[in-house]
């Protein structure tokens, strides 16, 4: 029998899943109080499961969603929540250097790893240990809670969290029985006769069991990094059809937030486009037709490294006049996207260009923004990197 951590064991508290969502999703007041009687915190993820009801030969924690791996968003989801000081992954010997690939590529921090368990309690065992031991080269501290996380339930909400954390300093949450798995806090009540609580958790509180998951898991994702719509544009003439398209897309998708700015030309403008977190650019072409402006503001999103963690979409919006351009001529100048958008996708950026009819009548001119509009919404909300470098009509 493995040794148990010596006293004074920290406070075991189970979490059922945590989200994406920023901390600001958290009560300021609950917050300001975890401040003032902050216990340290951690939290341990089992992540040594084969996967085996998934039934493919790449554990689940492992699989790719939006070509990223699944336990990437449970660690950054993890990482938002500034008062977890500490995050031990339990990983399979053969997983390790495949764990720490993901840790270096999406630069996750605050992450320790130790080898997980023949079991997943043996591996919640493991971590635990890590952070008990007083190791003079350790980085780790001995924390007052512990929250154990699912390394497959990626959508984390932090006052979920909270609340575990809460419980666990109230009730004193328990001591987990490690030998016979006694996890749930119920189970803890029933059969240790200690004091629990189990801390009702929200919808999106679910585990990646099976291949399905994975697609809703997908979903859910793009659902949410397409909630906000950046549209630069390369002119401050209020009068020019591409403020009418920022209309358009406003009413079109009203539960969508369309913000519009100028081109980026400054470190300025590159710390906008870090603190708006958007994952979606619609770049409306005025003054000019080459990719002059794309390719700023392509290079911008290389530097914030937006598209480490998601799919960038970056939509070139042109409007056509065929009384102006003909339209031949329009679309060999936009021919080159092509190959800038191959080059461009190994970097995470989905490019694309979109050509607006611009007719004289107002109605038909209506009619083509609101096509353009519905592309749009199309294009963000699929990123379907099969799209990329095609030039869609509207």
């Amino acid at each position: 029998m493995e040794p148990r951590p010596a006293a004074p064991r920290p406070r075991l508290c189970d979490s059922l899943g945590a989200d994406q969502t920023p901390s600001a999703s958290t009560p300021n007041a609950a917050r300001a109080e975890l401040g003032r009687r902050a216990p340290a915190v951690a939290a341990v993820l089992p992540a040594g499961g084969s996967g085996e009801r998934m039934g493919i030969p790449t554990p689940k924690q492992f699989c790719p969603v939006l070509e990223r791996p699944l336990i990437s968003y449970t660690l950054q989801a993890l990482e938002r929540v500034c008062w977890i000081k500490d995050i031990v992954v339990a990983v399979t010997g053969e997983n390790m250097d495949a764990m720490k690939g993901i840790i270096q590529k999406y630069q996750h921090q605050r992450i320790s790893l130790v080898e997980a368990g023949v079991t997943r309690h043996r591996s919640i065992f493991n971590g635990l240990k890590a952070l008990a031991e007083d190791q003079p080269d350790s980085k780790l501290s001995k924390p007052e809670v512990v929250i154990i996380h699912d390394a497959v339930r990626p959508f984390v909400e932090e006052d979920v969290l909270l609340k575990v954390v809460t419980a666990a300093k109230e009730c004193g949450c328990s001591d987990y029985d490690l030998e016979f798995g006694t996890e749930c806090l119920h189970l803890a009540l029933k059969y240790g006769h200690i004091k629990a609580k189990l801390v009702e958790g929200s919808p999106d509180l679910w585990k990646v069991t099976y291949k399905r998951d994975l697609y809703a898991a997908e979903s859910i994702i793009k659902e949410r990094i397409s909630q906000h719509i950046c549209l630069v544009m390369d002119t401050k003439d209020e009068n020019h059809v591409g403020h009418r398209l920022e209309e358009v897309l406003k009413d079109e998708l009203n539960h969508v937030k369309v913000t519009s700015r100028l081109p980026c030309h400054t470190g300025r403008d590159l710390d906008q486009i870090m603190s708006e977190q958007c994952y979606s650019y619609v770049c409306v072409n005025v003054m000019t037709s080459d990719f002059e402006e794309i390719r700023k503001l392509v290079n911008m999103l290389e530097e914030s490294n937006l598209s480490i963690l998601y799919p960038v979409v970056v939509i070139s919006v042109y409007f056509l006049d065929y009384k102006s351009v003909p339209f031949d001529q329009k679309m060999e100048n936009l021919m080159q996207i092509r190959e800038y958008a191959k080059e461009v996708k190994k970097r995470n950026i989905l490019l694309c260009g979109l050509l607006i009819y611009y007719p004289q009548d107002e109605q038909k001119l209506q009619e083509s923004l609101r096509q353009g509009a519905t592309i749009i919404a199309t294009l963000i909300k699929e990123r379907n990197s099969g799209l990329v470098g095609q030039i869609l009509v509207a």
